[in-house]
């Protein structure tokens, strides 16, 4: 395989501006902004945000935030819930420090002034696919994300030690002697700067915009991933990425995506021909957990030779519809739909990435002086599989515990005001192909990500799709590029081609991860499959606890085979 170059822009110590901060926060959603607020006053912070702060998949979070407070609920039920949704792959002990957590976190919150909806003097609690009981805090009906990060951003821009760089790419985190010591980032006012940091947070997202299908904003390529790769950092679980059922398909429509609480409320998803269908794939039908859905969607589509499904809410009361959903049946409208009486059309999309750079307890990753939170890591929690409305929760619990672990051990360190400023320097090494036409490679790439490595794999589709993006990658990584466009898709060509050889290596279906050539789930598959720069074979993980054969487990595979059948 050829790995690239270890830093994708030329730079010296005498032609780039320098900057030193204590804490360098790479991304600006909840995650970042979390781990900003929990650094210590004493320390400077600089937070790094590819767009503005506005521009984050946190921003874009519809359904809610998943904790247990309700009296009749308990945190078993969201822990066993959680294991369930994730196939096997969960580890126990992550699942139920972060379900433990959630009350606080949201109480949290709600002290910083986000308005979560509420019913009758109480938060209103919606249930959502896999949750076994109502449980996930809403705002704005469905845009929970917008004001949570309202809240959050006004919050974060109270504090005199942190500094925002908006509208800056990072290209690359900048590495000496095995630990990692800042990044080179660039910005149309600046060009390239040396950001010197004692601890760094990688909090850059996910990576859908990697498929053609997808509910991720534009910003979303896998940056950090390929950042993190790069400079050695572990990876893992990259053959599991989420798609979400029900994406709004409508053509010449952006691909909207549909809250998992439209199903939660009672929606049905019906065939091209009205047939209610979820029930013949799984007892819990439109509330099964989302690979289950999806799976079962891919099958109907292909049964009835049409482009997608429906959602029909035209039994459900029209007012509480409109009132709940106020977002979505705004987006409906333009395209002269009622969300409320019309079938809506839907299908799949990329959502969110379960893989991603291996951390620990604490955002620890594998390379010294980095943490990582939110969507860009593997933290044990969604296993196989997330649970729905989980994913805000792991951003604010992993986010406060990087920022804390991270300042932490600067205040720990001998002379907190001395930096060690290796002279460090990438040479260049000849200008770029200009005659690339750098988006048609990026439409070609998410194209065939979509075909070969969507909800359905073979390993015949996949060796084709690895075969191809090697060639690409072969004269795409070798060159210098001067803007984002290029290393953007330098990182979703790595990312890529991560995510490929990983669905090659794991020969099962497990989660959201499915071989129509290899249906079974196998206990020798109960494992983290890992990836490290300059290691020629994959890291195998073995997991503890809880064995294939359980409840969680085995439901999963029963409905996997009936979809085949």
């Amino acid at each position: 395989m050829f790995e690239g170059p270890r830093y994708l822009a030329a730079f010296g110590p005498k032609r780039v501006p320098h900057c030193f901060t204590d804490v360098l926060i790479l991304g600006g959603g909840l995650a970042g902004l979390r781990a900003a607020l929990a650094v210590d006053p004493r320390l400077a912070v600089t937070v790094v945000t590819k767009d503005d702060l506005q521009g984050s998949s946190s921003q874009w979070a519809q359904g809610g935030i998943a904790g247990v407070v309700d009296p009749e609920d308990r945190f078993d039920n969201h822990v066993a819930d959680t294991i369930t949704a994730g196939c096997g792959l969960c580890h126990e002990a992550v699942v139920d420090s972060v379900i433990r957590e959630a009350p606080g976190r949201i109480a949290e919150l709600i002290a910083w002034g986000t308005k979560f909806d509420e019913r009758d003097g109480a938060l209103e609690l919606g249930r959502e696919g896999g949750h076994s009981h109502h449980r996930i805090v809403h705002a704005l009906g469905d845009a929970t994300g917008r004001e949570v990060m309202r809240a959050v951003i006004e919050r974060a821009r109270t504090l005199e030690n942190l500094e925002f760089w908006p509208d800056t790419f990072t290209i690359d985190l900048i590495t000496f002697e095995g630990i990692c010591r800042g990044a080179l980032v660039w910005n149309k006012a600046h060009g390239k700067t040396l950001v010197w940091a004692r601890r760094t947070i990688l909090a850059t997202g996910g990576a859908g915009q990697i498929y053609r299908e997808s509910t991720n904003p534009e910003g979303a390529s896998g940056d950090g991933m390929a950042l993190a790769w790069r400079a050695g950092a572990a990876l893992r679980d990259m053959e599991f990425m989420q798609f979400h059922p029900t994406v709004l398909y409508i053509a010449g429509g952006a691909r909207s995506l549909i809250t998992e609480a439209v199903r939660g409320a009672g929606a049905y998803l019906v065939d091209r021909d009205g047939r209610r269908f979820m029930p013949d794939f799984d007892p819990r039908a439109e509330l099964a957990p989302r690979d289950v859905v999806s799976r079962a969607i891919n099958v109907v589509m292909h049964r009835t030779h049409h482009s997608n499904v429906y959602l029909d809410l035209s039994h459900l009361d029209p007012a509480m519809v409109h009132r709940r959903f106020p977002g979505m049946a705004q987006i409906c409208a333009k395209f002269g739909l009622d969300l409320a009486r019309d079938r809506i059309p839907v299908r799949p999309g990329a959502h969110y990435m379960i893989g991603g750079v291996t951390v620990d307890g604490e955002g620890r990753t594998s390379l010294p002086g980095l943490f990582a939170a939110g969507e860009v890591t593997s933290s044990g929690l969604h296993g196989a599989n997330r649970l729905a409305s989980n994913s805000l929760l792991e951003g604010l619990v992993y986010g406060g515990r990087a920022g804390q672990a991270a300042s932490a051990e600067v205040l720990a360190e001998p002379d907190v005001n001395a930096f060690h400023v290796p002279l460090l320097t990438n040479p260049k090494v000849g200008e770029a192909n200009g005659s690339l036409d750098l988006g048609d490679i990026r439409n070609s790439l998410r194209s065939l990500m979509w075909r070969h490595v969507g909800v359905e794999r073979s390993g015949a589709a996949l060796a084709e799709a690895l075969d191809t993006v090697e060639g690409w990658c072969r004269y795409v990584l070798p060159q210098q590029f001067s803007d984002p466009q290029g290393w953007q898709l330098q990182n979703m060509l790595e990312v890529a081609r991560l995510m490929i050889k990983a669905a090659l290596a794991r020969c099962e279906t497990r989660g959201v991860h499915l071989r129509s050539d290899s249906l079974e789930t196998s206990d020798q598959w109960r494992i983290h499959i890992g990836w490290r720069r300059g290691e020629p074979e994959p890291l195998r993980e073995p997991l503890v606890g809880r064995p294939v054969g359980s409840p969680a487990v085995a439901g999963a595979r029963a409905a996997v085979t009936r979809m085949v059948k």
